[in-house]
This record gives structure tokens, sequence and C-alpha cells, in this order.
């Protein structure tokens, strides 16, 4: 069980860690929180029936995870991050897909633990239906928020401004 278990992590390590980038940007910890979403997967796989799609539960399970380490954020006190002054790092300047990554993560990690969830899903190429039974919510529910959450970006990413 437990190399099944490693396999299929090796499989879908992907989507994890797209999953931590999305709500979990840039944070110094974001290796522990990688760290306990395999803990709850492996925790959770036992139970798994292959009712779904292997991926569909992870996406659950992982999705589940960090929201609810973002929730148990919130009622914590906030770092405060030092300035590359005060730590005297050098600054090295990022080529240009990594710069339009970095602004997408950065717009999408503004908006709320669900339209984080489903924009990844839907950055992952899934089906609505997929998308709407990890999420719990209607399909056609799915396809409306979809197309919200892609004006949002346009309009957090400046697009169609001219």
């Amino acid at each position: 069980m437990e190399k099944e278990f490693v396999d299929l992590i090796n499989r879908y390590r992907g989507i994890l860690h797209k999953i931590c980038n999305i709500y979990f940007y840039r944070s110094p910890f974001i290796e522990d929180y990688y760290q306990e979403i395999l803990i709850r997967l492996w925790k959770s796989y036992s139970t798994f029936k292959n009712q779904s799609a292997v991926s569909t539960w992870i996406y659950r399970v992982a999705l589940n995870t960090a929201i609810d380490i973002v929730r148990m954020q919130r009622i914590r006190p906030k770092l405060i991050e030092l300035s590359k002054n005060e730590y005297n790092i050098p600054v090295i300047e990022p080529d240009l897909e990594s710069d339009r990554k970095d602004k997408l993560y950065r717009a999408i990690n503004t908006m709320s633990d669900a339209e984080k969830a489903i924009i990844i899903l839907y950055l992952e190429d899934y089906e609505y239906k997929e998308i709407a039974e990890i999420m719990g919510i209607s399909e056609s529910n799915t396809g409306v928020k979809i197309n919200r959450i892609k004006l949002q970006l346009i309009k957090i990413l400046g697009y169609g401004q001219q």
C-alpha cells in the first residue's frame, strides 16, 4: 500500500505543488504545508474507495487541507517580512515567463479560497463536470463562477485596458 501511495504522489506531484504555490505563495512555510497535505492524503488513502477519479480525490483532499491551513493562519499572528535591504540579498531579475507566472499567482492569491480552488482546477484542464464534483456545486454554477473569475483576473492583471 505504501509503494502504491508513493507512486500516486509522484504522478500527481505537480498538482500538489500548484495548490501550494497558489495558496501559500512566497510563504516561508510552503514546504511544511506541502508535507501537511501529504500527511492528510496518507491518512485518508485507506478510505479512498475509487468512487471518483484518483485525481479528483487528490484535489479534494489537497484543496481542503490548503483551505484549512489558510483559515488557521487567519487566527495566528502575522509574520513581518524583512525588506531586501534588511537582510542584504542581491536582487535577481526574473525571466519573462517567471514574471508572468508570478503576476498570475499574485492575482489568484487575492481571490477567495473557493475561487482559488476553481481556477486551479480550470487551469489544470479539468472539465466543468469534474470541477463541480470536486467543489460540490452544480456544473452550470461552475461555468458561471469560472467566467466571473476570468473577468476578475483580467481586471486584476490589467488586460483589456487600453
